[in-house]
């Protein structure tokens, strides 16, 4: 068995296997990171979605909001200026419709706050009919919502009315004015009334699944060896094959049956 693994046909063979194992070991570490970025991600969840609120200020600054600042709790105080606008081809709990977007300019001054007030299923006239929507409270309201990094911009002019994908910059030339880069999604307002404010419909909370990808990653190094073990089948095989005379087949096992249909 050992002349034959150093022929050439089965070198080829190991060979295939190590870059195989080489390979499945790389991906195995590929898949497990993926999950650690999950589990990271719900870690972040755990410590932001039910903290209470802070400043809108200090979470989405002059640069955005920071990779460990996602989905903090903030709040802020203002008044809407500018909306609606509409986001297309948005998902929620299973259907496909449009989130609404607002631009509230904070009581305190300064830079104003693009808000996604909810999700709204798409008019059935069509893609070019822009729905109904609640609209947004007059006067002074506070908004308490989560952080949220804005979405890179597909770099199309957006249509009246609507935008593609939910990018800061696009919204901000939509609405004409300047936005903090990122954007606050809406958790719930409240008016000097104290009554609630009609919404869309709020967005469902974030996935929280951490996915196959550790079973994958076990999968992937458990398959390593799968080449090695296939070569080896392989040669003992063909080794069976070329001498019979010392490989002789087992006896036929002899069912009760059987002796007794003879």
């Amino acid at each position: 068995m050992l002349r034959r693994l150093v022929s050439p046909r089965w070198l080829g063979a190991l060979v295939l296997s190590a870059l195989f194992a080489v390979a499945a070991y790389h991906l195995g570490f590929w898949q497990y990171h993926r999950h650690e970025a999950k589990v990271e991600r719900n870690a972040l969840l755990d410590a932001h979605y039910r903290a209470d609120p802070l400043p809108v200020a200090d979470v989405i600054t002059g640069t955005g909001v920071a990779p460990d600042a996602e989905w903090t709790r903030v709040t802020v105080r203002g008044t809407y200026v500018e909306g609606p606008l509409f986001v297309r081809g948005r998902p929620n709990d299973g259907a496909v419709g449009l989130e609404v977007l607002w631009a509230l300019r904070p009581a305190t001054g300064g830079t104003d706050v693009l808000v996604d007030r909810g999700w709204v299923p798409a008019s059935d006239r069509g893609a070019s009919v822009l729905p109904s929507v609640p609209p947004a409270p007059t006067g002074e309201v506070t908004v308490v919502g989560w952080a949220r990094h804005g979405e890179a911009s597909p770099g199309r002019a957006p249509a009246a009315g609507q935008i593609a994908n939910l990018s800061v910059r696009d919204a901000s030339v939509a609405f004409g004015t300047r936005l903090l880069p990122g954007y606050v999604l809406l958790e719930s307002e409240a008016v000097p009334d104290g009554t609630t404010p009609p919404r869309p419909q709020a967005l469902a909370p974030p996935d929280r699944s951490l996915g196959p990808h550790l079973a994958y990653a076990y999968q992937w190094w458990l398959g390593t060896i799968t080449g090695f073990v296939l070569v080896g089948f392989g040669i003992r095989r063909e080794e069976r094959l070329a001498h019979p005379e010392k490989h002789p087949p087992k006896p036929k096992k002899v069912r009760i049956w059987d002796e007794e249909d003879g």
